[in-house]
């Protein structure tokens, strides 16, 4: 097989290999523990290790599809039970479809009010579309699914309220950002019942930078440990237990360590892919360079040769008594270079 080729499926391999391990990270109960605790407002103030109960069931990850009429599709599991709801997609079927990365149920605090949560990882900022329009889509799906699983006929008040959390890495600075509906009265008021909370969209904006340990950047500092590619297995591991109290698993530390390998093996490859187009690109400018200074002495000199030529043909003709005029016709010299002949 052609090494480009190779080189390029091992890369694609090495980023879907570490964007799994990324989700199979932020998954784990306790880490979504974090991220609720610091992003809802009615988990604010609790300890995730309380939180931690409230997580219903074990997160779906990449598995539930945001496409409209697959989120809900039924299938068989492998156990020979017909499922229907989150965890509902034929692999097979619906391979390269878009899915949700994490999304899951958690019980409020009343213990009986649910919310669907889903946690979206980016690595950098789309530029074929703007992320908030995604996300508005997202959100929008997470609440029209829920037809049929959720609530039934015309029972609209049984919705349940949604949050999408992107972590978005590799941002200009460290922001933390709610959009959410409001309401404006634009003529005179009338008490519309409703749910303004339904929908929720929150955008965690972390630099490249290691955040400092500062409150404010609490759960930017634990995402950034965990996702970032620039810290050693050994410091992230330092702060994930150290700062957070969070036990060091086995399926933590091994996906710790996993993704900082696949993270080295990325950029080497990047690295190497950028000087090879890099040298390509300024061999190329420098040979075209050369070439249009070639192409360029080359014209001089054969209009230097064709005014010799001009300037033998004039002496041949002065020496003959031929006119001025008509030699500056046949040679194309003008009659003040005849003259100085």
């Amino acid at each position: 097989m052609n090494t480009a080729i190779t080189n390029r499926i091992t890369a694609a391999n090495d980023k879907a290999q570490y964007d799994e391990y990324a989700k199979q990270l932020i998954a784990q109960k306790l880490i979504l523990a974090y991220i609720l605790v610091q992003t809802i407002d009615e988990f604010k103030g609790m300890q995730p290790e309380d939180v931690v109960s409230r997580i219903e069931g074990e997160p779906l990850i990449g598995v539930v599809p945001v496409e409209p009429g697959m989120t809900n599709t039924s299938y068989t599991h492998s156990s020979g039970d017909q499922l229907i709801g989150l965890n509902t997609e034929n692999n097979e079927i619906n391979e390269g479809m878009i899915r949700f990365d994490i999304i899951f149920y958690v019980r409020m605090k009343d213990g009986l009010a649910q919310v669907i949560i889903n946690i979206e990882i980016q690595k950098d900022e789309p530029t074929q579309y703007f992320l908030l329009n995604r996300a508005i889509f997202y959100v929008s799906r997470m609440v029209s699914s829920q037809k049929g699983r959720d609530f039934v006929h015309q029972n609209y008040n049984d919705m349940k309220r949604v949050f999408s959390i992107w972590l978005c890495l590799n941002m200009d600075s460290h922001s933390m950002c709610h959009i959410h509906l409001t309401r404006d009265d634009l003529i005179n008021h009338h008490n519309w019942k409703g749910n303004l909370d339904l929908l929720n969209i929150i955008f965690l904006g972390i630099g490249e930078e290691l955040p400092p340990q500062e409150e404010q950047y609490q759960l930017h500092r634990l995402i950034a440990a965990l996702l970032s590619y620039q810290l050693p297995a050994a410091e992230k591991l330092k702060i994930i237990h150290n700062e957070y109290h969070i036990p060091l698993s086995q399926p933590l530390t091994e996906g710790v360590n996993m993704m900082c390998n696949l993270g080295e093996g990325i950029e080497e490859r990047t690295a190497a892919r950028v000087t090879k187009e890099v040298t390509k690109k300024v061999t190329k400018e420098v040979t075209k360079e050369l070439n249009a200074k070639h192409a360029k002495h080359a014209k001089e000199l054969t209009e230097k040769l064709a005014e010799k030529d001009r300037i033998i043909s004039a002496y041949q003709l002065l020496a003959k008594h031929t006119p001025i005029a008509q030699i500056a016709a046949e040679t194309g010299l003008s009659e003040e270079t005849i003259r100085a002949l």
